[in-house]
């Protein structure tokens, strides 16, 4: 059996790509890569919210998919909107990384108590809106690109640290420019942040759907997502609204946290949910719920109204 991947053609997404082929290689299978531009990727001089609110990542692939030129894709997990489209399914998550969001910088001082001003690089509209609740002394700007990129944009004085998933800087291989990890009780990741999501046709054969799930899957991490996802959902969320879930399991029980902030930072909501790791849609809906309870609607109405 020989299976194609696709993938964006970022460094990042390579290595994401290379991992879920090693996962193959390793029970026999080979696989070919085949890199997509998205429109994500070709807009590199907007704001993601300006390029669309759904699929800006994934359109493309997911286009392939259709016409069978590929038999899987990978993602970044937190690219994928909350609802695929009917003939698309998440057959896999791979193992979790740690979830936190850092900060990086170039400047061997670099601290958040500084006294001067400090400008932070970007393009999530979540992290804009929780460093404004949070840290309101701080600026950001705007900083797309892939980490390469916006790394370089750094060092060239555009900001003075970037905002970044842990995930991608430690594959990435930047761990030595982390100056501050921000608490996951307080920065509450993306959806999804720090899995690799594969997607298939829900008509792929169902020997590769199989080999696929048995080789890549980890069941935790799916529980976990699922919860997630279901959460977001149900709340309408993606790319363009501020909204975060984070679930965790321990002894049977699934813990989720999640919430939602407005864009100025002003309003934040934020609730968690304990349910059954065996049923983490329900978790993932009765924490929305409470959200919507608090007044969640009409935060992400306003904010789509924008």
């Amino acid at each position: 059996m020989k299976l194609k991947i696709g993938t964006r053609g970022s460094k990042l997404a390579l290595w994401q790509t290379h991992y879920v082929a090693e996962k193959l290689q390793a029970g026999g299978v080979e696989s070919e890569i085949v890199v997509i531009n998205t429109r994500g990727d070709k807009r590199q001089d907007v704001a993601i919210t300006e390029i669309g609110t759904r699929g800006v990542f994934t359109e493309e692939i997911e286009e392939q998919l259709q016409r069978q030129t590929i038999d899987l894709a990978v993602h970044s997990a937190k690219d994928l909107q909350s609802s695929l489209p009917e003939a698309f399914e998440i057959t896999a998550f791979t193992e979790r990384e740690h979830t936190a969001d850092v900060l990086v910088s170039h400047q061997p001082n670099f601290s958040l108590q500084s006294d001067q001003p400090l400008t932070i690089g970007t393009s999530s509209v979540r992290r804009k809106a929780l460093l404004k609740h949070y840290h309101p002394h701080l600026n950001t700007v705007e900083m797309r690109g892939n980490l390469q990129t916006r790394m370089a944009k750094m060092e060239a004085g555009q900001c003075n640290a970037l905002m970044l998933a842990y995930a991608g800087v430690h594959r990435m291989e930047y761990d030595r420019f982390i100056m501050h990890q921000f608490s996951t009780e307080q920065m509450i990741p993306a959806v999804g942040q720090g899995s690799v999501a594969v997607e298939v046709l829900v008509s792929l054969a169902k020997e590769k759907r199989e080999v696929i799930r048995r080789l890549i899957n980890h069941e935790a991490t799916e529980r976990q997502l699922r919860a997630e996802r279901a959460y977001l959902k149900a709340l309408r969320g993606g790319c363009s609204v501020p909204v975060f879930a984070l679930a965790t399991i321990s002894g049977g029980r699934l813990l989720l946290q999640g919430g939602v902030v407005s864009l100025d930072g002003e309003t934040l909501l934020k609730d968690q949910v304990v349910g059954s790791e065996d049923f983490p849609e329900k978790v993932g809906e009765a924490l929305a719920e409470k959200i919507i309870a608090q007044g969640g609607n009409q935060v992400l109405d306003l904010i789509r109204a924008q």
